[in-house]
Formats: structure tokens, sequence, C-alpha cells
């Protein structure tokens, strides 16, 4: 556990930069020091995109993964294609809990209903820079039932969804095919930590 808590944090400011699809803001803190004392003023500009959560569907009968294809648009600047391997996953929306999230990415992004979900760990996406919080999830689903291509006209998504076998996975992950973050971490936990899952 971490010496300190939220109490050893002087929250002094903050000030509105920028607001759009995402906004920005400027912090101004002091928090206490390992040598005892406290740190000077520390200002920092903040992401503020809002909390997401992340489900990696797993159909346990056949031992298959579904996970969605679709054009990032923070990955144009690399060099591979920005069509990423990923897992389902959307925005927290004002008043919703993690898990009606879960329920409603699933339907939105790979037209299946989850049977059974079970909370996996989240984490933090990049707290130096964003305040983004990531709630992560197993969802239990019948791959039979996936569509094709999903997504919202209204959001501008273009969703081709994917039946993978637990090799193909694995293979995915080993040759970094599936390169971003969230589905990194929820595979990763997941193949960890299965054998203890009561699924």
């Amino acid at each position: 556990m971490p010496q300190f808590s939220k109490d050893d944090v002087k929250f002094l400011a903050e000030e509105k930069l920028y607001t759009g699809f995402f906004s920005m803001k400027k912090y101004r803190y002091q928090h206490r020091r390992y040598q005892g004392d406290w740190s000077p003023v520390v200002e920092r500009e903040i992401f503020e995109r809002g909390n997401a959560v992340g489900v990696l569907l797993f159909d346990k009968e056949k031992d298959h993964f579904v996970l969605v294809e679709q054009c990032r648009p923070g990955a144009l600047p690399g060099a591979g294609s920005p069509w990423l391997l990923e897992i389902v996953a959307g925005m927290v929306e004002k008043g919703e809990a993690p898990e009606e999230v879960a329920f409603r990415e699933a339907a939105e992004e790979a037209g299946c209903d989850i049977e059974k979900l079970i909370p996996m760990p989240g984490y933090w996406v990049s707290p130096g820079g964003t305040t983004e919080y990531v709630d992560l999830f197993l969802g239990l689903v019948d791959s039979d039932s996936v569509a094709e291509f999903a997504g919202l006209e209204t959001e501008h998504e273009d969703i081709k969804v994917l039946v993978l076998e637990r090799d193909a996975l694995i293979e995915s992950l080993q040759q970094g095919h599936i390169n971003n973050a969230m589905a990194i971490i929820a595979v990763q936990w997941f193949l960890m930590n299965e054998k203890r899952l009561e699924l």
C-alpha cells in the first residue's frame, strides 16, 4: 500500500483550459514528500477524457474470444495500421454504473448479450497526464450470436467483430497484433487468473 493518502495532497486550484469532445484543465497542488516536508506548488495540464469500461467477451463452451476491430485516430501517426484489435469498450456516461456500460457496449459493438459479468482489476490509463480510469470486466457470451459488423452510426463507428480461438488470441498477443493497453491487460489478466474464476 502507498505510504501516503489523498489527505496528503493540498489541492489549490483548477483552471479550465479547453472544452470540446474532450477537455483540458490545469491543476495546482502540493503533496507531502518522502523526506517529510511539502513539495513546491506543482502545476500540471491534465487531459479530462472521462472514465471508460472494457469487456473481454469469452465463450466458455467453445473456448472462443470475441474482439472488435476499428480505425483509431490516436494510432494514425504510427507506422502500422490504425485499425486496432480491441476488446469491447466505451465511455461511462453521467449517472451510469460501469456494469451498465459493459452490457450496453457489448450490444452496440458486438451485437451480443452478456450472460454473466465478472469484474477484473481496473487501472489508471496514464495518471501523469489524464484522469481516465478503466473498469475491466470479463463477459461470458455465446459467440454464435455476435454480429459480423456493428457500431453506432451516430458515433461514426464502423466495427468488424472477430471470433478467435484461444490459440489465435494468444498468437495475436505474442505477435503484437493486439497492441493497445486495454486489450493486453484484459487478455493477460484473464489467462493468468482463469483457473480461479467461477465461470
